[in-house]
């Protein structure tokens, strides 16, 4: 089959996809009606994950030590105080309301600088209750209402007070956003009921993307928020170029004609536009820091149901609207800029050694770029109400750097000389488990004692204790201890009245009222200190370091631990933290940024391959859209910024993917104008005719990147939105005052590259004769004529093919023998 016949079978094939989706554009709407109202409820069923940590490689330390916590261990919730404006008087009656409320197990207190300072008082409380229990949000809300009248800031992990955060900040930017994309829209649109068919579009396509989540079963907490406003920056784009389309192909072609013409050339334009997007966003997908498969996916699926609701919901929208669109025509407001075009071409041979120096330049200093792996550095525009409190904790009273190591469990000896080790280790401030915590009288509750000495510490007669000694030994099948070693058995203490309390339980051993009372508080004490710290495999020990959360100090004092407990314990040991989270986030960096920024290129250079069939221009494109990421990430370097690494990842993949796009725009119109009329016109015609599509994309995601960046209170947003914002500025800028001057200088290396010729630009064609006319043309043809025909000429035919092709066939012996195909 000849390469035309191909295109023609093709072209056929797209005319009647799109015919098929415009007469049956009542089933796509009942099909709309449908999916949006399953959507309303299946929203609800979207699970969001708020920890960063959670997404941490399931081979990590961190990961590894979490996830032996939660099965090994109970951790009951917690919550930090701090009530200001008090004497100490006043603290300790507050100390004993607090003891008092229901639900609370313990408060720490006492009037050291550690709790008191300022005129402010700062309560550690546990309650009694697993953390993920409602009944500590029920005993919280207590202790809330129990300091009504003072002014108190509460510090806790309970609850999923960040959701709820960022649900309603987002809700305010989403609004703001919408106003002002229509106002972009208003000013960029030619009829004001376009508007109402593009963000019809766009609306059904972001309600099913929401309700479509739960296919997933959960989400991070970045993907849940931010998803929504760059579904509308990423994709209006398609909305835009169909309607573009359809008003051109209305001023020659009746209304449902000019939708079926006007789909079937958009979709295999606004499909190779999109394949950069997704090719950006799909490199987020190779991270091993697995929030950026999770953004991923999610923006992939939003982009996907973006096209289908263009290329399926959108046409049958115009037909609904065309008569309004019509009626609502107003002047162009956006002007032409020849300005642009006349100063590329004369400054084309100057331009392009500044911008390879500058951004050679820019490499190297966002090399330098201060990435920072938790929040402990990063502040925000707005602080919500855990911020402002953590705060103020923080500026009163220091921040807790606490760790916990995950060690083998059941040999107290090991663990009471590695406590001891730590402990003596100036980084540490205190360092707790089971065997260096007192139970009584200076013993602690691992420590081993005989019959004689549990009985004096527990106020039992020695009979009593012997016996007690000897049940236990038999219980555990210690024979020969009963026999002839019962006087120097020794028993760690924890274990011993355990046993005595399930001995009393089973009403084997009676105590008097007061011994009884004392074995029940010793029992719960040593009940609570035993699950939280002693699992069935491990052992838990508690840390405090004065090193900061991250940096080169915390991260090598973190594997200077692994070899101190080595010395104690053969088998691995684990540490987990916000220090060893951001450790591994470090470690994961180093290979995600390579591998995200390879794939990102490869897989954007691959798609601009096959489109422009050149190897020149992809490389050039990239070459702008990289240049405008180093300058991106310049800005934190200059100014010594923290900045989170997250949001490098996902910009640059987001950059790289969809401001690209700017940079398509502008060199599919030049090397189609260029072949029609000299570069000087061909580029003030280009600059003239892709500015509005640029500005208009280009601003809605400058702006919705603005709005993260400056109106939510999640460092890991706000970095995200500060980051795009900033970047999308700086590609605009490039690919408007840098890319028209490097086409114009590499024009001969580009074309000289191709390797076919590109089918998306027009050739000059001309036969006379009998001449068959296939596909869109524009030239001579008795009179200039443009539009797409398919028939039969007699006379001369000297035209631009745009699309399709014009051969001569043999003149027919009778005129009614041609076939009008």
């Amino acid at each position: 089959m000849s390469e035309n016949n191909q295109k023609k079978q093709d072209g056929g094939a797209v005319i009647k996809a799109a015919t098929f989706i415009v007469d049956k554009r009542n089933l796509f709407f009942l099909l709309l009606i449908i999916a949006i109202i399953f959507s309303a409820f299946s929203k609800g069923w979207v699970h969001v994950e708020n920890s960063l940590s959670a997404y941490l490689p399931d081979n990590t330390e961190t990961r590894v030590g979490l996830d032996i916590m939660e099965k090994e261990f109970v951790t009951f919730g917690m919550a930090d105080v701090m009530v200001a404006n008090i004497s100490y008087p006043q603290a300790e009656e507050i100390l004993q309301k607090l003891e008092a409320v229901p639900g609370v197990s313990g408060v720490t207190f006492d009037d050291t600088a550690d709790h008191y300072a300022n005129a402010s008082a700062l309560y550690h409380i546990t309650f009694a209750y697993d953390e993920k229990e409602d009944a500590c949000l029920t005993s919280l809300d207590t202790v809330k209402e129990t300091l009504a009248g003072h002014d108190f800031y509460v510090s806790t992990t309970l609850g999923d007070t960040l959701s709820e955060t960022i649900a309603s900040e987002m809700q305010a930017i989403i609004v703001i956003v919408a106003i002002l994309v229509v106002g972009i829209l208003l000013l960029t649109s030619e009829t004001y009921a376009e508007v109402i068919v593009l963000l019809a579009t766009f609306l059904s396509a972001a309600i099913i993307n929401m309700g479509t989540n739960f296919l997933f079963g959960t989400i991070s907490f970045v993907s849940n928020s931010v998803t929504i406003v760059l579904q509308l920056a990423l994709s209006i784009d398609y909305a835009v170029i169909l309607c573009n389309r359809f008003k051109e192909e209305q001023e020659t072609l009746p209304t449902r004609e000019a939708v079926i013409v006007a789909l079937s050339k958009a979709i295999p334009e606004i499909s190779a536009s999109s394949l950069t997007t997704v090719g950006g966003l799909m490199a987020m997908t190779f991270m091993q820091f697995e929030i950026g498969v999770d953004m991923g996916i999610v923006l992939i699926k939003a982009i996907i149901l973006s096209l289908l609701s263009v290329f399926i919901i959108m046409p049958g929208l115009l037909i609904l609207f065309s008569n309004w669109m019509e009626k609502t025509r107003h002047k162009k407001l956006i002007p032409p800029i020849p300005l642009v075009g006349k100063i590329a071409y004369r400054t084309r041979f100057v331009v392009p050694p500044i911008f390879l120096v500058l951004a050679a330049a820019a490499m190297f200093i966002s090399n330098q770029c201060p990435y920072v792996y938790g929040y402990s550095q990063l502040t925000t525009p707005v602080q919500n109400e855990s911020q402002i409190a953590e705060q103020m904790i923080k500026e009163n009273f220091g921040k807790d750097n606490v760790l916990a190591m995950i060690v083998p469990g059941g040999d107290y000896e090991a663990e009471r000389g590695l406590l001891a080790e730590l402990e003596a280790r100036p980084e540490i401030d205190y360092a707790m488990g089971l065997s260096n915590t007192e139970a009584m009288d200076g013993y602690m509750l691992t420590d081993k004692l005989n019959p004689r000495q549990f009985a004096e510490l527990a106020d039992l007669d020695y009979e009593v204790a012997e016996m007690l000694y000897a049940a236990y030994a038999a219980n555990n099948e210690n024979y020969a201890k009963i026999v002839n070693g019962l006087p120097t058995y020794g028993v760690p203490l924890i274990d011993m009245f355990m046993f005595l309390y399930d001995e009393v339980q089973e009403g084997y051993v009676t105590l008097d009222p007061d011994l009884q009372e004392t074995l029940d508080d010793a029992y719960v004490q040593m009940r609570d200190g035993r699950v939280q710290m002693e699992g069935e495999h491990y052992s838990r020990i508690l840390m405090s370091l004065n090193l900061p959360q991250e940096g080169a100090e915390t991260f090598a004092f973190l594997d200077e631990m692994h070899t101190i407990a080595g010395q104690y314990y053969k088998d691995e040991i684990y540490l987990a933290g916000d220090s060893t989270s951001q450790y591994d986030l470090y470690k994961s960096f180093q290979r995600d940024n390579t591998v995200v920024n390879v794939v990102s290129i490869l897989i954007v250079l691959a798609v601009l391959l096959f489109t422009f069939n050149s190897a020149g221009l992809p490389v050039l494109l990239i070459m702008v859209i990289q240049g405008s990421i180093w300058l991106n990430f310049s800005f934190p370097a200059l100014t010594r910024s923290p900045l989170f690494f997250m949001s490098y990842l996902i910009v640059s993949s987001i950059q790289m993917g969809a401001n690209i796009d700017y940079a398509i725009v502008i060199s599919s119109r030049y090397m189609e104008l260029s072949e029609q009329m000299p570069q000087r016109e061909a580029m003030i015609e280009t600059m003239n005719l892709s500015f509005p599509t640029i500005i208009t994309s280009g601003s809605m995601l400058a702006i919705a990147g603005l709005l993260i960046g400056e109106l939510t209170s999640e460092p890991a947003i706000v970095a995200i939105g500060q980051s795009l914002a900033r970047g999308t500025l700086i590609s605009i800028f490039l690919v408007l005052f840098i890319l028209p001057q490097l086409l114009l200088f590499g024009d001969k290396i580009i074309r000289k590259t191709s390797f076919a010729i590109n089918v998306a630009l027009p050739t000059r064609s001309a036969a006379s004769g009998f001449v068959r006319v296939d596909g869109r043309i524009h030239g001579q043809v008795s009179g200039t004529i443009t539009g797409t025909i398919h028939g039969v000429v007699r006379g001369k035919v000297d035209a631009f093919v745009q699309s399709g092709e014009i051969k001569e066939i043999e003149a027919p012996e009778k005129e009614e023998d041609i076939e009008d195909e």
